[in-house]
């Protein structure tokens, strides 16, 4: 079951779920917005390798905001800390960002519960793009769980910026 955006301030209040910072103007009917960090994060090499970690480049977001363009793939951060021990966090881009061409979760909108991290966004747009630190990016929603909970204890717990893949340590 979702949350209410009431709900989810409800529970951020009492500790339940975190969101820090948290405004309560960004609550939405059943969703809560999220903004766009201070850096982003891209691959190096044209040619990626899953079986090793690929060499990344950090990009601080200017004032005046950064070009995206549609040939590389982004890794951004949520600009707030955000989880929680009890419920399900699922991230979307919000419909605002889609109708002017950005993705900004390519695969993963599906948050672990005990996953408590500013979450990496891997974005793609579909035209030269201007994003903007700070920025209404996307919304979280969260869900309640059925059944026995296990935390996430994974490779990219505690994260803050974007984090690139980690995937070669699956090998």
């Amino acid at each position: 079951m979702i949350l209410s955006g009431m709900k989810i301030q409800e529970k951020v209040f009492s500790n339940e779920i975190t969101i820090d910072p948290f405004f309560p103007s960004q609550i939405n009917p059943n969703s809560y917005n999220f903004r766009l960090g201070k850096t982003l994060k891209v691959y190096d090499d044209e040619i990626l390798d899953p079986k090793k970690e690929n060499k990344t480049r950090l990009i601080e977001i200017p004032s005046e905001g950064y070009l995206l363009e549609p040939t590389k793939l982004y890794l951004g951060h949520t600009e707030e800390i955000m989880g929680s021990n009890l419920y399900v966090p699922i991230i979307r881009g919000r419909s605002s960002i889609g109708r002017i061409g950005l993705f900004i979760h390519i695969t993963a909108d599906l948050i672990d519960i005990g996953s408590i991290n500013q979450w990496t966004l891997q974005m793609h747009c579909v035209q030269p793009l201007r994003v903007y630190s700070g920025m209404l990016i996307g919304q979280v929603t969260f869900w309640t769980v059925e059944g026995e909970i296990k935390l996430y204890n994974g490779k990219y717990q505690g994260s803050r910026g974007p984090m690139s893949s980690q995937i070669h340590q699956d090998f």
